[in-house]
């Protein structure tokens, strides 16, 4: 009895040495075919591969630099549990295979944050359309938030935990972070194909959940970015509301009534807002009228609640698309009126005392004649660093301070007698 359970013993140890190392050696491939195919976009560093005996495959330590990104993604731990030695496996050897329910999920996320999170040449140059959510964060009305804002309010890093859960009907996503909200996704009869990722949304009919909680971060936005612009909160959220329907407007649409009070009252009060979405639809399932006629009954709106409140006609209208000419002094930063006013303008600066200025909007002009306006970020003995706002973040641009002709500052100067 003693011989037949040392044998058995012995076994177990040879099996699970075996499972272990066959799982290792699989996860490492897996592993190297994902850094080649990222390769073009970033470098993934998997850390240390880990397994369990109930099908469960960890990574300890891993992380991911994007190469548009100047700080990289990091993670405590990644484990996906296959749901059983079996399906991990038949995962590990062909990806597409995925087990009918299986889960993945990330603890100790950290993505540290600084002035400018894009490298210089990720935005330069492009166009897009008009931003639907776009801040104005200073006192040049262009400039709209930026991961320097965040970290003047004291938000030095993002990091959180997140869960991708796949169920025989259902698909269930969130992000949980500290201090800056969560994002969560209910989606039934949706299932997760790594050979076809993007056929998910024509995988069901189903409209999805999407709730979303700000953690009180709107509202620090909100105070924060009013105050930055020179503005009151009530003038300040104007500018902001005619962005978003500008950017509505720029897509061929406008907004009920009821979708515009929704989103003032989100972007300076937050909370949490549940919204019933259909990603294979136009807009999202977002219903669209076709004309908005005086007497004519509202279209079925969006399913959508509001701090557990139910928000009724919320939907679109469809608009022929404005491509409305800009004048120069609407893009000028706004200057009280009335005399004994504070006047704002241009101040020409002696360039030797721009560390003082380090934050403020500064116009350079070079030697070569050209002119860089922004926000100034770096200021060092031969160098100075000036963001300025393109879409999709703040692009940086270092001068040599032997170059530099002209140093201004956007400030307020005397009041006019």
């Amino acid at each position: 009895m003693k011989r037949l359970l040392t044998v058995l013993i012995v076994l177990a140890v040879m099996a699970w040495g075996g499972y272990s190392g066959a799982v290792w050696w699989l996860a490492d491939q897996r592993l190297a075919e994902a850094r080649i195919a990222l390769s073009p976009h970033g470098v993934l560093a998997r850390g240390q591969i880990g397994s369990g005996v109930s099908g469960e495959l960890s990574l300890a330590d891993a992380s991911y630099q994007d190469f548009r990104l100047t700080q990289p993604v990091t993670l405590g731990k990644l484990v996906l549990d296959a749901g059983g030695p079996q399906h991990l496996l038949a995962l590990l050897t062909d990806p597409r295979e995925l087990p009918l329910r299986w889960s993945l999920t990330a603890v100790g996320i950290r993505l540290p944050l600084e002035a400018t999170m894009f490298r210089n040449w990720v935005t330069a140059g492009e166009v897009s359309q008009a931003s639907l959510f776009a801040p104005v964060c200073g006192p040049d009305h262009r400039q709209q938030l930026g991961s320097g804002d965040l970290v003047r309010l004291g938000i030095d890093e993002l990091t959180g935990e997140a869960l991708l859960r796949q169920e025989d009907q259902r698909l269930y996503f969130e992000v949980s972070t500290a201090g800056t909200g969560s994002i969560e996704v209910d989606w039934p009869g949706a299932r997760l194909s790594l050979a076809e990722p993007a056929a998910v949304p024509a995988s069901s009919a189903t409209p999805l959940t999407l709730t979303v909680r700000d953690g009180g971060l709107m509202r620090r936005i909100a105070a924060y970015c009013a105050r930055e612009s020179g503005l009151d909160a009530s003038a300040w959220t104007s500018i902001v509301m005619e962005r978003f329907r500008d950017g509505l407007n720029a897509r061929g649409y406008d907004a009920s009534g009821q979708l515009l009070a929704l989103y003032r009252q989100w972007l300076t009060e937050g909370g949490e807002l549940t919204l019933q979405l259909q990603p294979a639809q136009p807009v999202y399932g977002i219903p669209v009228q076709k004309i908005e006629r005086q007497g004519q009954p509202d279209p079925q709106g969006l399913v959508v609640s509001y701090n557990g409140a139910v928000v009724p006609d919320v939907y679109l209208m469809a608009t022929e698309p404005e491509l409305p000419a800009v004048p120069r002094q609407a893009l000028e930063p706004v200057v009280p009126d009335g005399p004994g006013a504070a006047l704002a303008g241009w101040r020409d600066t002696p360039v030797e005392t721009a560390a003082e200025w380090r934050g403020q909007t500064v116009r350079v002009t070079l030697a070569s004649g050209r002119v860089v306006e922004g926000r100034l970020l770096g200021v060092e003995e031969s160098r100075l660093e000036v963001a300025r706002m393109l879409d999709g973040g703040e692009v940086v641009y270092p001068m040599a301070v032997r170059a530099v002709t002209r140093f201004e500052v956007w400030r307020r100067g005397r009041a006019r007698q």
